[in-house]
């Protein structure tokens, strides 16, 4: 337990009164010059507690006492009981704090009533001169008005509030949970850091997101919707066939017609395709020549390509004739076996022997150890291989140095190639928007190209054949622009066989 010097004295205080309690007891039941024995004892201790409280208080540095002590017996140092202090029962019994604490008091009473101690107060501070009450003539010569002000009793606080005032002149202890503030060693660092940036130019990436963010338009303001009750509003019938502007918000409001705001990402579209896309010059039912040629090279592209993926997985699945089974192979096959079988017997009697040995050279030579020779050869051996890739790495750098010029331009060199790959990357990225994406588990098939031959064309609209279908192109459409994924046409399967029966009619014919 811990106790306060205030906790402490009210102990020894009770032990005090505890132990004279004993002694009081003690001394009525002895003999009367016990007694007499025990008081004059008693008296002499407390007599030298006190001068040595007041000897250790006079000792202080700085200590000025309100009261002036003119014994001399006092300073006298008297003889002081020995006391064994090993234990602490000892302690708090034998342990005289009186002195510390009438020192520490008067340093309080003096710190109350004059601000700090006596010794450390100044001349002026403590004394004035005195010379006596002002003179009348004084007094007489103030003006009027302020006679005219102070003919009222002057306001003097009551007696309750005098007493309630704060008389002592010590300060008030400084709050420190008022100063604290949670983090503020981290927040001061970072405080440091943004201070140093600002000075070398540097500006801080959040700062930079502020500064790129689009400003806001605040001169549009929302629509205030009105009160209901305003005697001064329109009265709109909703069920009357007038139309009422769709932009009214009270309308919009009333009747529920008021729209969900669209999010942005929905005016975005999914493809940069068009709609609807133009044919190419040479589907026209007149072309031009070179442009007719164009298009018929570009449907050629198409069917070779074609052509090549189907050749592909033709070969792919293509038998080949030298894997196929003869005669003689499969005889081959089935005596594969027979003839080896004989030769290893004939050779078995004979390989044993050296295998035994084989085996007795590898455990012989696996129960080899290394002599510390050997150990300390490979040991330099490592140590040298090290030190010569070491010189060799530092001759290196230094030949690095008078290459300086080709060093720089293969970094200048490797800075366009990133940037021309960059270029391409995005280039890339730009084709691919216009490319179909996949949306499903089937991939997008481009359809076929509608064109017509040299000697299919017609060179008036009458004789124009109709070729493709309009509902079929608008589904690819679809497709193209990712607006729908790929699909097919579910097949139809047949959940029971079919069952054929011959009626009696054509059977009677038959």
């Amino acid at each position: 337990m811990y106790f306060t010097w205030k906790g402490k004295r009210q102990l020894k205080h009770s032990q005090y009164w505890r132990e004279n309690k004993k002694r009081r007891h003690h001394l009525h039941s002895s003999a009367p010059a016990q007694k007499k024995k025990e008081r004059v004892s008693l008296q002499s201790s407390n007599m030298a507690a006190a001068r040595r409280l007041k000897r250790v208080v006079a000792s202080q540095p700085g200590f000025l006492n309100f009261k002036s002590s003119s014994d001399s017996s006092d300073v006298v140092s008297s003889r002081r009981k020995r006391v064994n202090k090993n234990k602490k029962k000892n302690w708090n019994k034998h342990s005289d704090i009186n002195d510390v604490d009438a020192f520490l008091e008067d340093v309080r009473h003096q710190e109350r009533t004059t601000g700090g101690l006596l010794s450390e107060k100044s001349d002026d501070s403590l004394f004035f001169l005195d010379v006596g009450q002002p003179k009348k003539a004084e007094q007489k010569a103030e003006p009027v008005e302020e006679k005219k002000k102070r003919k009222g009793k002057a306001s003097r606080p009551l007696r309750i509030d005098l007493i309630l005032q704060h008389d002592s002149l010590v300060p008030p202890p400084k709050d420190v949970l008022a100063y604290q503030q949670p983090n503020a060693k981290k927040l001061r660092r970072i405080a440091q850091k943004a201070e140093q940036l600002a000075a070398k130019g540097v500006v801080p990436r959040r700062q930079k997101q502020l500064l790129n963010r689009r400003p806001l338009d605040r001169t549009a303001k929302k629509a205030v919707t009105e009160a209901n009750n305003n005697p001064d509003r329109d009265y709109y019938d909703m069920w009357g066939q007038e139309y009422k502007d769709a932009a009214d918000p009270w309308y919009l409001q009333q009747t529920g017609k008021k729209r969900v705001k669209r999010p942005e990402k929905l005016n975005e579209k999914p493809s940069v395709l068009p709609a609807v896309e133009v044919i190419a010059p040479g589907g026209s039912y007149n072309p031009d020549f070179f442009s007719h040629q164009a298009l018929l090279q570009e449907a050629h592209e198409v069917e070779v390509k074609k052509q090549k993926e189907a050749d592909k997985i033709e070969r792919q699945l293509a038998v080949n004739r030298e894997d196929t089974a003869t005669e003689e192979t499969v005889f081959r096959e089935q005596v594969e076996g027979l003839v080896e079988e004989e030769n290893e017997e004939e050779a078995a009697p004979n390989g044993e022997e050296g295998e035994e040995e084989d085996v007795a050279v590898g455990a012989i030579s696996l129960a080899e150890k290394k002599t510390e020779r050997q150990r300390k050869r490979e040991r330099a051996e490592k140590i040298k291989e090290q030190r010569r890739l070491a010189s060799r790495r530092q001759i290196g750098q230094h030949q690095q140095l008078f290459q300086l010029r080709s060093i720089k331009a293969s970094i200048k060199q490797q800075d366009q190639k990133t940037k021309a790959k960059q270029k391409q990357r995005k280039a890339n990225q730009e084709a691919q928007k216009a490319q179909p994406r996949r949306l499903g588990k089937l991939k997008f098939q481009a359809q076929d190209l509608e064109v017509q031959l040299s000697d299919e064309l017609a060179g008036s609209l009458r004789r124009l054949k109709p070729e493709g279908s309009v509902l079929k192109d608008r589904f690819k459409s679809l497709q193209k622009r990712n607006l729908i994924e790929p699909r097919e046409r579910a097949k139809f399967k047949r959940r029971h066989k079919l069952k054929y029966v011959e009626k009696r009619a054509f059977r009677e014919i038959t």
